[in-house]
């Protein structure tokens, strides 16, 4: 268990006693993973685990889009109160019908951002996106859909602005809260399915947006997080090429807690060296400019002041209070 999630385990349990968003009901041990825990809620009230105005907007959303909830129990989301996909949501979903503070949060980022634009249903955040066709040619089981949020390549978030020139930019979003990572090679499954043959021909197009020339080779790219980023690198990438959503541009943003230490090792062995922390060697392996950014939670989120949304700030800051901590350290 690496450090910061260990903390933020006994910060959640205390959030989960003293918030007034947790019900009386909901502070005893839940049931995870064959066992009753502190640090989750009871299954029957995990939407709990959301901050309370976007609640049934959230679960109604991912029930419509046919989403899931990593770990979640009967259409609600996980119980885990240090959930990363819920941590997403609680610092985004509030954003969806506010494009202007949106604006405001994002523009430090993308300074020729012009305006936002709404990605679906009228709203201005989306979540679990996994493009509008197969572009990574990732296998569809029988005769089902893809789904999002599981079995297929899903940006966590995706948001989309008109800039200065009048461009169409989508941003994808892969947020991170207190996630580490083994070394363990994920180029063949447990099941004996070969990875890399699924997303080989993605490294031989002539578009390919990873560098080649940097890393000994492509299995060098088959540890996390670096697998991660490949396929939402590859699925940003194709969705430029296709025009998705208007869009002349596409980028793949990268939120995590500068805090968290134990994200930043570099878990491939032949990748050492090609930059101090994970995200740099990432920023290293990308060849074209504009199309991969990084950011601290802390800096994106810990000064940002909205009096239309001050109950919001409110709870941000007090079920994740090291959101307000500067970090100094590399990313």
């Amino acid at each position: 268990m690496g450090k910061f999630l260990k903390s933020e385990k006994n910060n959640q349990i205390a959030f989960k006693a003293s918030s007034p968003s947790i019900s009386e009901q909901a502070r005893v041990d839940g049931f995870f993973r064959g066992k009753y825990r502190l640090f989750c809620l009871p299954q029957q009230y995990a939407e709990e685990n959301l901050y309370p105005p976007i609640r049934e907007d959230a679960l109604k959303f991912f029930s419509e889009k046919k989403i899931s909830w990593h770990q979640g129990f009967a259409g609600k989301p996980s119980n885990h109160l240090c959930d990363s996909q819920v941590c997403a949501v609680n610092f985004l979903f509030p954003f969806t019908n506010r494009p202007d503070e949106l604006a405001k949060l994002l523009k430090p980022i993308f300074p020729n951002l012009h305006k936002m634009l709404p990605v679906e249903d009228a709203l201005y955040v989306s979540f679990e996106w996994i493009g509008n066709k197969n572009y990574l040619g990732e296998r569809v089981h029988g005769e089902g859909a893809r789904t999002r949020g599981a079995n297929f390549t899903s940006a966590d978030a995706i948001v989309m602005f008109e800039d200065i020139n009048s461009k169409k930019q989508v941003v994808l979003i892969e947020w991170k809260y207190t996630e580490s990572y083994s070394g363990n090679y994920l180029g063949v499954a447990k099941s004996g399915t070969d990875r890399r043959k699924i997303y080989q021909h993605l490294f031989e197009n002539q578009d390919c947006v990873i560098n080649l020339a940097e890393p000994p080779n492509v299995d060098a790219l088959y540890y996390e997080p670096f697998y991660q980023l490949m396929r939402q690198q590859f699925l940003a990438s194709k969705m430029e090429l296709a025009h998705e959503l208007g869009a002349d541009i596409v980028s793949l943003l990268h939120i995590a807690p500068g805090i968290n230490e134990d994200f930043k090792i570099i878990t491939s062995p032949d990748l050492i060296g090609l930059g101090k922390t994970a995200v740099e060697v990432w920023e290293n392996l990308v060849n074209t400019e504009g199309r991969f950014f990084s950011v601290k939670t802390e800096d994106l989120f810990g000064d940002f002041a909205s009096d239309l949304m001050e109950d919001w700030i409110q709870y941000i800051r007090t079920r994740y209070p090291w959101v307000t901590r500067k970090q100094h350290s590399t990313r």
